[in-house]
């Protein structure tokens, strides 16, 4: 497996701060993280390393739709980002966990999320060519 940096641990095109401003571009549509985390980035993380939680309606089950985004996790380490909806509005949280156990748990503004899932996806991305090629393309908007 070839790594996504030598030396220079990574190249221009996924500096941490492009991939903080691609992730928080849409900060607030947890649907859109959902697409970017499964369909951009989602074959290139590790497997189960993206949980999406849907609401279904009655018409969406009759019609066969996936329902609508309510919660997005994202374990990368010992770190879990999860972004969710409560009353309408986002509500971001980063866990601690070790072996299962929550040892932290911290409700934060969303941009401080987005940063630290772009840490977390960028220190992935170092060590997996095929993510740090996902993540080139998130920062390239293609």
């Amino acid at each position: 497996m070839t790594q996504a940096g030598d030396g220079a641990q990574a190249d221009e095109s996924l500096s941490l701060e492009m991939v903080t401003a691609a992730l928080r571009a849409d900060s607030s549509d947890i649907a859109i993280y959902a697409r970017v985390l499964t369909e951009s980035l989602g074959e290139s993380l590790p497997a189960g390393c993206v949980t999406v939680e849907r609401s279904r309606s009655m018409s969406d089950r009759i019609q066969n739709r996936p329902g609508t985004v309510t919660r997005i996790s994202v374990r990368l380490g010992e770190k879990t980002m999860t972004l969710g909806t409560q009353r309408g509005a986002p509500v971001a949280e980063i866990c601690h966990e070790v072996r299962g156990i929550v040892l932290s748990r911290n409700v934060v503004p969303i941009a401080e999320w987005a940063a630290e899932l772009a840490r977390g996806l960028v220190a992935h991305a170092e060590q997996n060519a095929e993510a740090a090629t996902a993540l080139r393309r998130l920062v390239a908007g293609s």
